[in-house]
């Protein structure tokens, strides 16, 4: 029987389902289960901007990545190391950006849900996805990739 490579990140779940489970969690919680704290306006509105600087830096580090040539889905190979744009700050802009619009949006809303789940979405995004993907970049760049991650954060 033959043995079947892949090359590709072997992460554990579609990285844009660990957030919107999370978001689903967070806002489901938000109507069934009201935490006792106010949201003002002004609150709201930083939520919007979390919301509007998620988006943004995601699409910056996918805007990074097509110029790079190299895909965004974990599930293709990867053709280059990406170290442009977001890049040079973060080696994950994409989930950075997942996170703030976990925060963001269900403040912007009133609630403090997605707050309370970002610790545990850094975690399972660490574990199913992140680890998996460091590996698989070693094991395919070597030295190069191990050099850019000694210089940049996994998150900020």
């Amino acid at each position: 029987m033959r043995e079947t490579t892949f090359d590709h990140a072997p992460v554990r779940l579609p990285p844009p389902f660990v957030l919107l489970g999370h978001l689903a969690a967070a806002l489901q919680l938000g109507w069934l289960v009201r935490l006792p704290l106010p949201a003002p306006f002004f609150l709201r509105l930083f939520g919007v901007a979390l919301v509007v600087l998620g988006l943004a830096l995601g699409f910056a580090a996918i805007r990074a990545m097509i110029a790079a040539r190299t895909p965004v889905d974990p599930f293709e190979p990867v053709t280059a190391i990406v170290t442009g744009g977001p890049y040079r700050f973060t080696r994950n802009p994409i989930y950075l950006g997942f996170i703030a619009v976990l925060i963001g949006l269900p403040v912007s809303l009133g609630g403090y849900w997605g707050l309370v789940l970002s610790p545990l979405m850094v975690i399972l995004m660490n574990v199913l996805v992140i680890r998996h993907e460091e590996a698989y970049l070693e094991q395919k760049f070597g030295q190069t990739y191990l050099s850019y991650k000694k210089g940049v954060r996994r998150w900020l």
